[in-house]
């Protein structure tokens, strides 16, 4: 036993904890088990199609523009469509994100793919969504080498990809989701909550899209409802 593990071991035992990790963990898992929940709105809490629908009408209603698609297949050919009707330039930055990269980019000939984080010099990126929040129409996207934070900032048009059963009622549901999944490896560093594209209206009021981010927001539901 080191220094360090015997004065903390002395400070414990004064304190009345346990004299093991297993015990300890053990106290920490009842203690979380019982924390009690904070009040939970119940417009959320309804069925998942309702969510879905939901979902779409709070994310349309603070500027984000919403494409449903049957498969992940149909997501290129959406992504292009998108760019092809504003006439930019047919290119994309994005992660290594294995459900991104799994679709037929490839299908979609005059559209470019590049992967990594952004440098500021991308027009639109893609990044794939962690979860979304049906009760205020907010995307959760994890930080990592398979979305990069900077994809979610930097360019000013944002693709966003997000599985329908992965859309949920309220934050709380996916917090526990995250905690959850994060049991088998490492939380992420960053969790962005994204709501429509960036905007201000600091200056008298005058609403301005792309203030601190992308101007624009097209969000991507692959999918149907359960």
């Amino acid at each position: 036993m080191s220094a360090r593990d015997a004065i903390l071991g002395r400070m414990r035992r004064q304190l009345g904890g346990a004299a093991t990790d297993g015990e300890r963990r053990a106290a920490v898992k009842q203690r979380l088990s019982k924390h009690p929940m904070g009040i939970i709105p119940g417009r959320a809490q309804i069925g998942h199609a309702k969510q879905v629908k939901m979902f779409i009408e709070r994310a349309e209603s603070v500027q984000a523009t919403v494409k449903r698609v049957a498969s992940p297949d149909d997501v290129p050919k959406a992504v292009s469509a998108y760019l092809r009707a504003r006439n930019l330039p047919a290119s994309v930055r994005m992660g290594s994100d294995p459900l991104l990269k799994a679709m037929p980019w490839a299908a979609a000939k005059s559209l470019e793919v590049k992967a990594g984080p952004s440098d500021g010099n991308d027009l639109a990126g893609v990044s794939h969504a962690y979860a979304g929040i049906a009760e205020t129409g907010t995307l959760v996207l994890t930080s990592g080498p398979a979305n990069p934070t900077t994809i979610n900032l930097l360019p000013d048009h944002h693709f966003v990809v997000i599985d329908a059963a992965d859309i949920t009622g309220d934050l709380e549901a996916v917090m526990a989701k995250l905690r959850k999944t994060s049991r088998k490896g490492p939380l992420p560093r960053t969790v962005n909550l994204v709501s429509g594209p960036s905007r201000s209206a600091d200056i008298e009021q005058t609403l301005i899209l792309g203030a601190h981010g992308p101007r624009a927001l097209h969000i991507i539901v692959v999918g149907n409802s359960k």
